[in-house]
């Protein structure tokens, strides 16, 4: 598909007020993106898992306004009316406008919460933009009902794309690839698409418990990070790195080779971190009780040989990934010693889900 094919061509309908409300998840990725082109194009594929219990759910109420000649919107979180959220909304309207020509015929009031406390530390702009998105796409389905479901959600994806890179993996679930690969059918630089083949049962239900290290604001945002990608000395290389990843990945998910899945996340994960120690300008995300929780990690799966082990995103917090079948053993040791690192002793248990829902 190209851009082009998600401009509307005309409304059958019209509608003068209402409402819709989705809850969308957020997502962590186990091949990560790292640098990004123009109009949110990443520069290598990546493929995430998707969450279940850390998620956003957003009302967008809607009706129609005398003029059209500007955006028109306010925007609460847990009830507290947020004007600093409204730059990067009126940034994601204006380059969604051509593919969402209504914008400027309704005033929005957008309503949303985060099932995670919004200053944890988690990136809540996947599980937000994606939420915002299929809204605004409720409306159209509204305007235009002939749009399948299948187009619904490639096009939500589409637009929750160039509110966050991350959030069009959030739509779907339980694995979901962004980027086009010559392996993935089906796969694109413009929205996320389910992963198309087979997964081994030991994945089923993998558990994911986010330890929040730290929950203050980054000192680099991630847009910032990507940027300084572009003239990184180690650019071309990582970029190649992730391809061969996310091949090596479908042999490890199809036969449930759990040493190698460790291997590749954990790779991935410092590789992300690497790339932003060796910009210019350099910067360190991850805090020293970071590293303190991987040594644990590593010295409690040598000597416990469990299949536990780490991804982490563009901070400081660890996910700490591990299958279903011992999910008490590795609770109790993230309990017993993992827990000392967290900010207040806080940590949330998710495991991988299937998507976003409509309320």
């Amino acid at each position: 598909m190209i851009v082009e094919d998600f401009i509307p061509k005309s409304s059958s309908k019209s509608i003068e007020k209402g409402s819709f409300t989705w809850s969308s998840p957020s997502n962590i990725a186990l091949v990560k993106y790292w640098g990004k082109k123009a109009h949110q194009i990443p520069e290598n594929p990546s493929i995430s898992f998707t969450l279940n219990n850390c998620k956003t759910t957003t009302t967008l109420s809607f009706s129609k306004k005398e003029t059209n000649n500007s955006f028109s919107f306010e925007v609460y979180l847990d009830d507290e009316k947020k004007d600093d959220f409204k730059p990067k909304i009126e940034t994601f309207f204006k380059r969604v406008e051509v593919y969402l020509p209504f914008l400027k015929d309704y005033h929005f009031k957008i309503e949303t919460s985060n099932t995670f406390p919004h200053s944890s530390g988690i990136a809540s702009s996947a599980s937000g933009m994606s939420a915002l998105a299929l809204c605004l796409m409720s409306i159209e389905k509204t305007l235009s009902p002939s749009i399948s479901e299948e187009s619904f959600t490639k096009k939500a994806s589409f637009l929750a794309r160039l509110g966050s890179g991350s959030a069009c993996r959030s739509l779907e679930g339980n694995l979901v690839v962004w980027g086009k690969h010559i392996e993935i059918d089906g796969s694109s630089d413009l929205f996320g698409v389910k992963y198309p083949y087979q997964v081994h049962q030991n994945f089923k239900n993998y558990q994911d418990t986010i330890l929040l290290v730290d929950k203050g604001e980054k000192q680099v945002s991630s847009t910032l990070g990507h940027n300084l990608m572009h003239d990184h000395p180690f650019a071309q290389e990582r970029f190649k790195q992730a391809n061969k990843n996310l091949s090596d990945i479908i042999s490890i998910l199809k036969t449930g080779d759990l040493d190698k899945f460790i291997a590749l996340v954990e790779s991935e994960a410092l590789t992300l971190h690497a790339m932003m120690m060796t910009s210019m300008p350099y910067f360190i995300l991850m805090k020293p009780n970071t590293l303190e929780i991987l040594n644990k990690i590593w010295a409690y799966r040598n000597t416990s040989g469990s299949k536990v082990c780490f991804t982490l995103d563009a901070g400081a917090n660890v996910h700490v990934l591990y299958p279903e079948n011992e999910a008490a053993q590795v609770l109790e040791f993230i309990q017993n010693e993992l827990v000392a690192y967290c900010q207040n002793g806080q940590y949330i248990c998710d495991v991988i889900g299937l998507g976003a829902n409509k309320m």
